[in-house]
């Protein structure tokens, strides 16, 4: 008998604790998830806002025809079938592109990781020096290609100044040559590697010291260590770095619009700055919207493509169980 009132009771109270859950509900939403979305909400309106929205809407401009002054006018595919069959400017442009993404991005994973073993150094000071290396990351674009402009002058540019006074030569005609513009960019993207040298400045500072001790009890020495070891254990880094690095070249715009506006002869005319000319300079704002899904299909494949090859090379140190040996 006080077993069936017992059972009785827990019915009740868990009656009454199902009608409070469903009172606590708001046009089908539960309060308690009604106040996360409150919390988040300014973060949701941009971002239907700025980014779905737009994303949308580019999609569906680049089946259409609009200039900004009349209707928009649906063409179904016409933009598509004119980039690829009449349209030598976007080949151009994404060949440009392709060699920049070639040279820019390697070089970067270079020097960055060779700056952060420099500065994963136990030294004094090595902090300043950290920093230091790390500012042309946060200065503004426009700034930064403005310098550059200034450096590879022809005349009183300090590259030039510099070479002739050293080797006694004449240095090129840098953003003004056909043969030269190209380099020029590629140098200056070298010059901007503070981010990917702090990512592997965190990398080595993570890799676990035994492991060094273990090589060194094995004989291995400097070489043997890094190519063992310190490689191995970064391969997480440069993965994220790559994919970081790949994405950001892909995207270069302000420094060939600031220093040579797609010139010499076409020679830096990258893929977003073809774009932004064909959107702003000739208002065709549905090809314009074309060319952009083209290249985030572009910059998706490589992307996917290089999630799928890491599964050869990136190695991600096995994780303990919790509290286990």
């Amino acid at each position: 008998m006080g077993d069936e009132n017992s059972l009785v009771g827990i019915r009740k109270a868990g009656g009454i604790s199902h009608r409070s859950r469903r009172s606590s509900r708001f046009l089908g939403i539960a309060r308690e998830d009604l106040t996360g979305y409150l919390f988040i909400s300014p973060w949701l309106i941009g971002f239907l806002a700025f980014t779905l929205g737009p994303f949308l809407g580019s999609l569906y401009l680049s089946f259409s025809r609009w200039n900004l002054l009349t209707p928009i006018k649906w063409v179904g595919t016409a933009n598509y079938l004119k980039i690829f069959t009449d349209d030598p400017t976007f080949l151009k442009s994404l060949s440009n592109t392709a060699i920049y993404v070639l040279f820019r991005v390697p070089g970067v994973q270079l020097i960055g990781l060779a700056l952060a073993l420099v500065l994963n150094q136990k030294l004094r000071g090595i902090a300043v020096y950290r920093t230091l290396f790390y500012l042309p990351s946060v200065t503004a674009g426009v700034s930064t290609a403005l310098i550059w402009l200034w450096l590879f002058n022809t005349y009183f540019g300090l590259i030039n100044v510099a070479l002739d006074a050293l080797f006694g030569v004449q240095g090129p005609n840098w953003l003004y040559s056909r043969q030269w513009a190209m380099p020029s960019l590629i140098i200056m993207g070298w010059w901007n590697v503070g981010q990917p040298m702090i990512i592997y400045l965190a990398g080595l500072q993570n890799i676990p010291g035994h492991l060094y001790e273990a090589a060194e009890i094995d004989g291995a020495g400097l070489w043997a260590k890094f190519r063992n070891v310190t490689i191995p254990m970064l391969t997480p880094f440069v993965f994220f770095n790559l994919i970081n690095s790949g994405i950001g070249a892909f995207r270069v715009f302000t420094n060939a619009y600031i220093m040579t506006r797609g010139g010499p002869a076409e020679a830096t005319l990258f893929y977003v700055l073809n774009l932004f000319y064909v959107a702003f300079d000739d208002l065709r704002m549905g090809y314009a919207s074309a060319l952009a899904w083209i290249l985030f299909l572009i910059i998706l494949f490589f992307t996917l493509a290089q999630v799928r090859l890491s599964n050869r090379w990136v190695y991600y140190e096995a994780m303990k169980p919790a509290g286990g040996a």
